[in-house]
């Protein structure tokens, strides 16, 4: 059995870490296929990690085994967890991360008893979740690498607030392209327009009131927002850089307000 093992860290291209990583894991299985989702988390951003993973992962074939490196260092009060979830497999540390990914419980969990080779003390990546992964990849059960979990620690997401006739949220990822992601999914801001006509606020007192469907709807260097393939909204600038440009960072505010119909 071939089977994909991704890969999402906080590892970074300048040092040896990444490669480290992929060569345990193929002295393991070597016919698994590898698939990089990105190593260009910040270190230990474990939303920034969770927005990435979280709106890839259903592209993967069921039975994608999906290792995430995010805060993994050996902690004594930190649990390797290796969890089934809408038929995929998920390996990580129990840091909040998978709070952040699921919207409901996993169908299985197990807290790895692999036994740690202290030589990789201080890099559990390469020795157990690398073993966890390869096992999986190969086809074999969870039951046979841990004991059964039923809680996971629990991470605050700042949600929205929510009033009749406005939404208030928050930027949490800026992309490669530096559009700016905020926290309002499509389906809580049609609930709440009821097809009203809006206004979004946001910083240095600039306002949009209208939805694109595509970002060239607007001449070049012109701001929009639209829905996009997160289906969460997004301040972007047609062919610019919306974050650097409009001031705009992670954690920022913003503000959609409806008119009500006269």
């Amino acid at each position: 059995m071939m089977g994909i093992i991704t890969l999402t860290t906080d590892l970074g291209h300048k040092d040896f870490y990444q490669a480290a990583l992929k060569g345990s894991i193929l002295s393991l299985h070597p016919t698994v296929r590898i698939i990089d989702i990105s190593h260009d988390i910040a270190p230990f951003d474990l939303q920034q990690a969770a927005f990435i993973l979280k709106n890839s992962y259903p592209y993967f074939p069921k039975k994608t085994v999906h290792l995430i490196g995010i805060d993994s260092v050996y902690n004594e009060n930190t649990k390797y967890l290796a969890l089934k979830y809408n038929g995929y497999y998920f390996i990580g540390a129990d840091n909040g991360i998978f709070s952040l990914i699921f919207e409901n419980q996993p169908e299985e969990i197990v807290e790895l008893s692999i036994i740690q080779d202290l030589k990789f003390l201080h890099f559990p990546l390469t020795d157990i979740f690398a073993k966890a992964a390869c096992h999986l990849a190969k086809g074999g059960k969870l039951a046979e690498i841990g004991e059964p979990v039923t809680e996971l620690v629990q991470r605050r997401v700042f949600e929205p607030i929510v009033e009749p006739d406005a939404i208030q949220g928050s930027v949490i990822y800026i992309d490669s392209f530096q559009n700016v992601i905020t926290n309002i999914h499509k389906e809580l801001f049609t609930k709440i327009q009821k097809e009203r006509p809006f206004t979004l606020f946001f910083k240095r007192n600039e306002t949009i009131n209208q939805l694109s469907w595509h970002y060239n709807e607007v001449p070049e260097g012109e701001k929009l927002c639209l829905f996009g393939i997160s289906n969460y909204l997004e301040i972007a600038i047609n062919k610019g850089n919306a974050s650097g440009l409009l001031g705009l960072q992670t954690d920022n505010i913003v503000r959609i307000e409806f008119q009500n119909k006269k």
